[in-house]
This record gives C-alpha cells, structure tokens and sequence, in this order.
C-alpha cells in the first residue's frame, strides 16, 4: 500500500575533536542514546493519499503518524468522503491544528462549528467535516492519520485503492501444458507483476495461485499499473484481468479486510480477458488524468453487496 522512506535523523552529539570536553568527560551510552533528536519533512511525506479536492501528506515519527491536509473550497467529507467510505460519517478520531482557512464540523450530537486559524481541536469519531468559505483548508493532524505502516498487531483505517489480476483461462492453460510448465509459466508471471508494480509504488498484499492483491495510494497510479501489467503479461502470452476498486479498509501490518476489498474481488470477476474494470469511485477519483480514457460497462450488482456498482473499462492512450 505505501512504502515509507527511511527516517532522516539529526542527532546531536559532544564534540571532542573540538577540545571543549575530554574523552573522559563524555556522558554514558544511555545518556547518549537520549539526545538523539528524529526529524520529518511533511514537504517530503512519505505516503500521499489523494482523493476529489484534496490530499493527505503523511509521515510518521515516534510511533505517531502526523498528517497534512490541503482541501479545496467546495470539499465536504459528505460529498466527496462517504461515497468512498461507506459509513454515515467519519468514524477516525483527530487532534490537530487549523493552519489557513476555515473548517466546518458536525457532531453526532448535532452541534455545528467553525474552527479558524491558529485554533487547534480535538474531534471524537462520527463527526462531518467540510471547507468553510472560499479559501483553501490547511490543516495538520496527528491522530486521524493513522493508516500507514502499522506496526506488527496494530490496526487502523485508511483509504487505499485495491487492485486484483487474474489469470484468465488458467485452469485451461494449466491442464493444456502440464504441471511442470505451468509452475514455470507461474513463477515467470509472478516476476513480471512483481517488476511492474513496484514502479508505481504498489504494495503486494497476498498473492493466492494466478491472482494477486496490490493496493495504492493513489487511483491513477493504480490504472496505469493495472494496463502495464496487461500490457507486459501479454507480451510473454499469459493474458490476465485486473479489477480496481477505491475505498476505506481495515489495515494491518501484513493485510487488509473490508467491503472495499470483496468489492474489488467482485469487480476482477466481471472483468474480461485484458481488460482493466474500475468502479465508480476509482473512475472519480482518476477522472481528468492525462492519458487515461474510461468507457462505461453498465450498471452491476455485484455478487454478496447490497447496491449496484457502475464499472468502467480503463486504458491509455499513451
């Protein structure tokens, strides 16, 4: 899903080549081990999670994630949040700090406010939020965020763009060329998709016989993935399908789980021999991208969720 880049440290030490202090004078190792100082850069994050009218710039420091908000004039978490979600509201907690513009809050209970600049909050879950005014939103959190780079048996909540491939006709092609071929034929396919995804910044999930999970940050960098691999498994004559779906999921340090996971489970299902079949969502949210051309298939209900889904096929045409 997002790959971190190693932490930047600034650590301060004495300095005896200086002659300020003697060898014999320097503190002990543990002492030393305190004065260590981390430092982050949100203008270099290490995750951004872009979405219709804004965009989440991450980085983690000491166990915390802290996040930055850019939302455009006219954003509201009910517009442009829940369809993605699929919750009433925001069920993420946050704490953080108005930078520029103004933000607008509904409570559970009702209450509405306006949090200005330079005040700082502290937003319990199932909550509204939206861009008061015509100036753009700043804000900088540092609880909501969590969704990234969880540690071993932690959990959290992010939004995240899921890609599936398949193999199409594998069983066929299997009994057609014989067990020892076709675990060649596998162990070739699963290095391809693997050297593919990696340039667009996919994180393999799971990977189950001829089928593999990758999540992303981003919607676009997902169909762009999703047509290279189409394009580079059927250069060596293994013809796939990938299905891509955008929503919120359920993060752990080694896997993910959610309606948005068996959503684009479903949607790789409908998908035909090379083709890359997006749901609405993933089309919203990439909608306007250079290169990209999306053609509707209709209207699904697809199979175990309980409303139809209106898939597109994706492609470039770069």
């Amino acid at each position: 899903m997002r790959v971190p880049r190693p932490p930047r440290r600034a650590a301060y030490a004495w300095d005896v080549e200086c002659g300020a202090l003697e060898r014999g004078d320097l503190p002990s190792r543990r002492l030393r081990a305190l004065i260590v100082v981390e430092v982050r850069d949100l203008g270099e994050p290490e995750a951004v999670v872009s979405y219709p009218l804004g965009a989440t710039y991450q980085v983690r420091i000491a166990g915390t994630v802290i996040s930055r908000h850019l939302l455009q004039p006219g954003w509201s978490w009910e517009e442009h949040a829940k369809p993605l979600v699929g919750t009433a509201s925001c069920e993420l907690y946050h704490r953080g700090i108005v930078v520029r513009g103004r933000m607008g809050v509904r409570t559970e209970e009702g209450e509405v406010l306006v949090i200005e600049p330079n005040q700082v909050f502290d937003l319990t879950p199932r909550h509204l939020t939206w861009v008061e005014g015509d100036e753009e939103l700043e804000m900088v959190d540092w609880a909501g965020g969590a969704g990234f780079d969880t540690q071993p048996g932690e959990e959290s909540r992010a939004m995240v763009t899921i890609l599936f491939t398949d193999i199409v006709d594998s069983t066929v092609m299997a009994r057609d060329v014989g067990d020892v071929a076709w675990k060649r034929t596998l162990a070739m396919h699963n290095d391809v998709v693997r050297s593919v995804f990696v340039g667009f910044g996919g994180r393999e999930i799971n990977t189950v016989g001829d089928s593999f999970l990758i999540t992303f940050d981003g919607a676009e960098r997902a169909i762009r993935c999703g047509v290279a691999l189409v394009e580079a498994l059927a250069a060596i004559g293994i013809p796939i399908r990938v299905g891509i779906h955008s929503g919120e999921v359920v993060l752990s340090s080694d896997d993910i789980r959610g309606i948005a996971v068996h959503t684009a489970a479903r949607i790789v299902a409908q998908a035909g021999a090379s083709e890359v079949l997006v749901s609405g969502s993933t089309h919203d949210l990439a909608e306007g991208a250079t290169g990209l051309t999306f053609d509707s298939r209709g209207r699904y209900r697809l199979k175990g969720l309980g409303r139809e889904h209106e898939l597109f096929a994706a492609a470039s045409t770069t």
